[in-house]
């Protein structure tokens, strides 16, 4: 009984209705019978949309996020934190040891990189009267926020296989302080910048797969073995020829071999145009469009570009204006308000005088305020961001 392939080709005119095709040659890219090559496009495979899926196929696998979220994290994190006021000396001793585990850079590192990999971030707070006394950093995929009866939250579960626990809002230090990047639909949860690069990092991660396969299959050629007689292959000449084509011409080592024809076969080779073959454009693209949602330039990524000292020196300005001082201030300005209650009244900025990569546009201010004649030496110190003499 003909097969569904088989009446395909017929009713197409590619196949007479006395030859007979073999559907388990297309897997070998071997046709028995006259030559037929049934294509189609297939459907495209994405990454789902959850934190955890895009952290594997993302952070996990892929270079270009790997990277950029390293950076981000442990630029970010190194950036020095000033506290002012009443409680200062008690939350930089916090900071600089804040559990008995990790210090202040690797916790802040923790924080940052889960908010470029989930757009949250959970620290839980453990205070003795009232004071905290240690803060650790959550993992943002075992939180759920338990909202009341006005939709804002006022507990956090916290789950770990069949157990979770219970963090009440309540008390002058909340236990838990929530970091959630803008989300323009959830109004408790954020959205992660690798969540607007999933796009593009399915399409980066499906380019570098298709390099591993041509590497991998070097020397199979691309296109079909056409049987130029009328009866079918046997099924022991397919198995053989089958074999012959894995053993012989496929892989590296097997890289511009020839390929050895007997009778009645004929090769004909199925080509891509230049077009459809331009991968390396369209990764370089989705390298450019993943470093774009990090707020990274993609000089600092290392992808293809001008690399001038010049242009690296202002990328790397750029970076801290745009990306790095914003995300600092955000957090720094969210700690302070949380463990002020049971501190005492504090603030908390990123010294920015203490930063290399800004200290041109430094220079310039403090040449520029030098020469303002007209001001007076407290307000030149105020200009440059200063407090009074001692």
């Amino acid at each position: 009984m003909p097969t569904l392939l088989t009446r395909l080709a017929r009713a197409a005119g590619y196949v007479p209705a006395h030859a007979a095709l073999s559907e388990k040659a297309f897997p070998g890219s071997v046709l028995s019978g006259p030559g037929f090559v049934l294509g189609g496009e297939g459907r495209a495979a994405w990454t789902p949309r959850k934190a955890t899926a895009l952290a594997r196929a993302g952070y996990a696998r892929n270079a270009v996020v790997h990277r950029a979220v390293r950076l981000v994290a442990e630029t970010a994190a190194s950036m020095p934190l000033v506290p002012e006021g009443a409680g200062a000396g008690a939350l930089a001793a916090l900071l600089a040891r804040p559990n008995p585990r990790e210090g202040g850079t690797r916790l802040l590192e923790t924080v940052y990189a889960q908010l470029m990999l989930s757009g949250n971030a959970y620290l839980e707070a453990v205070s003795l009267d009232g004071t905290p006394r240690e803060v650790f950093a959550l993992r943002p995929e075992r939180m759920r926020v338990v909202p009341g009866p006005d939709g804002w939250p006022v507990a956090y579960l916290y789950g770990v296989g069949d157990r979770a626990r219970r963090y009440e809002q309540v008390g002058a230090v909340p236990p838990i302080l929530h970091l959630a990047l803008f989300h323009p639909e959830d109004d408790t949860r954020g959205l992660a910048p690798i969540e607007a690069a999933a796009t593009a990092l399915d399409i980066h991660n499906a380019a570098g797969a298709w390099n591993k396969a041509l590497l991998d299959n070097a020397a199979r050629p691309s296109g079909a073995l056409v049987f130029g007689g009328h009866a079918a292959l046997s099924e022991a000449q397919f198995v053989r020829l089958k074999g012959e084509l894995d053993a012989n011409y496929q892989g590296a080592a097997n890289a511009g071999r020839p390929l050895l024809l007997e009778g009645g076969l004929d090769w004909k080779p199925l080509a891509l145009s230049p077009k459809e073959m331009d991968f390396v454009e369209a990764k370089h693209a989705a390298a450019r469009e993943i470093a774009l949602a990090f707020g990274v330039p993609p000089l600092l990524l290392g992808l293809p570009g001008d690399s001038t000292h010049a242009n690296y020196a202002e990328a790397n300005r750029a970076f801290y204006r745009q990306t790095l001082i914003p995300l600092v201030r955000r957090t720094a300005e969210s700690l302070a308000h949380w463990l002020a209650p049971g501190l005492g009244a504090v603030r908390l900025e990123p010294d920015l005088d203490r930063i290399e990569a800004l200290a041109a546009e430094r220079e310039s201010l403090w040449r520029r305020v030098q020469a303002a004649d007209f001001l007076s030496e407290a307000e030149k110190r105020a200009a440059v961001g200063y407090g009074p003499a001692a």
